[in-house]
């Protein structure tokens, strides 16, 4: 505890090291050592000026420079790499204000998440999701670290080359969300210059140059190619695809495989994975022979109703513990049964967790 006095607005008593130990000083002794302090202070007072007006400006761009590192290193995402996140919405005892999607966005490691095949739709269509809506909510350390995952994923997809087409829906979303924003940079919607948010509309404008011309190469090893297979094994692959542009694509290879993709068994299965029986009555479409287009009725559905949507991976909510986290990590969890307390949780979700 600290020296009280016996008056409590007192400062307490003074005490000095000497050789013999820790002594009291008296008054007289406070007045000798404030008056050999104010000499020596007087003394360094005039070399301390010059040293100051010499170190100022060194000290003030030393600060600046230090600040502004972990800022302008936009190739270094950010440093949180942690695999769950308590998902708090209201101050407790415990914790103090709540949790945003801009945290958690920065604390989930969404980086190691994009090199994981079965976890890289998954985060494609949670960066299309915010970048549609969701943007300008997202702190300017998460902005800078969106764009740093997206830089990778577009790396990754010039790399691999595949995936090549989600990527380009993205980047044209993100664009358009950004002309809009920065035409609205008087609300204060985007955080930071906006020089830095035109440089980025620039890198989206040359990752969008380098997909277009990206040029897909055959593998050297001389297989058996999908011609080759029997047509009920073509057919089986094809109805492995989720997507009906896909199937159209795929058609375009050959006439044989576009003989192959007009199967009315294979779109009417496509429509009926994707949409309910009763969308699908709403939107029938038939032919001049009485027969239904399913082709055509699938992509009017498109344009109606959004898409199933299912992945290999995903994040998992603990409905216990409110800790967001991946699935093949542990967090702390107190349940008795803790799987039985985890649901998926779905890109939209995602962001539906943090709307207060």
């Amino acid at each position: 505890m600290p020296f009280l006095g016996q008056d409590w607005r007192s400062p307490g008593q003074s005490w000095v090291k000497t050789e013999d130990g820790w002594k009291k000083t008296t008054k007289d002794d406070n007045e000798t050592n404030n008056n050999v302090l104010e000499r020596k202070s007087y003394c360094k007072e005039e070399h301390d000026k010059e040293n100051l007006i010499l170190s100022i400006n060194y000290d003030v761009a030393a600060k600046k420079r230090k600040k502004d590192l972990p800022n302008n290193n936009t190739k270094i995402p950010y440093f949180y790499k942690d695999k769950w996140i308590y998902v708090h919405k209201g101050s407790t005892k415990e914790r103090h204000g709540y949790c945003t999607l801009g945290e958690a966005f920065n604390r989930l490691d969404f980086c190691s998440a994009i090199k994981d095949t079965r976890r890289f739709n998954y985060v494609v269509r949670l960066l299309e999701l915010i970048a549609k809506s969701q943007l300008p909510s997202l702190s300017g350390v998460a902005q800078k670290n969106y764009m740093n995952i997206l830089e990778r994923v577009v790396q990754k997809v010039l790399d691999d080359q595949q995936n090549v087409r989600p990527i380009k829906e993205l980047l044209q979303t993100l664009y358009a969300s950004l002309c809009s924003l920065v035409q609205d940079m008087g609300k204060s919607v985007l955080v930071g210059n906006i020089n830095i948010w035109v440089h980025r509309m620039e890198n989206i404008l040359q990752w969008q140059q380098q997909l277009d011309n990206i040029q897909i190469n055959r593998p050297k090893n001389t297989g058996m190619t999908l011609l080759e297979l029997p047509v009920s094994l073509q057919l089986n692959i094809m109805q492995r695809l989720s997507d009906g542009r896909d199937l159209v694509s795929l058609g375009q290879v050959c006439p044989d495989l576009s003989m192959l993709t007009e199967d009315r068994l294979l779109w009417k299965k496509l429509c009926q994975y994707h949409f309910t029986d009763r969308q699908i009555r709403k939107r029938l479409m038939v032919s001049d022979k009485g027969q239904l287009e399913w082709k055509k009725m699938y992509f009017k559905l498109c344009r109606c109703y959004p898409h199933k949507e299912q992945y290999s991976d995903t994040l998992q909510f603990c409905t216990h513990c409110h800790i967001l986290f991946w699935k093949d990590t542990d967090h702390p969890c107190t349940a008795n049964n803790p799987e039985s307390c985890c649901k998926a949780v779905s890109p939209q979700g995602f962001i539906n967790l943090f709307k207060f």
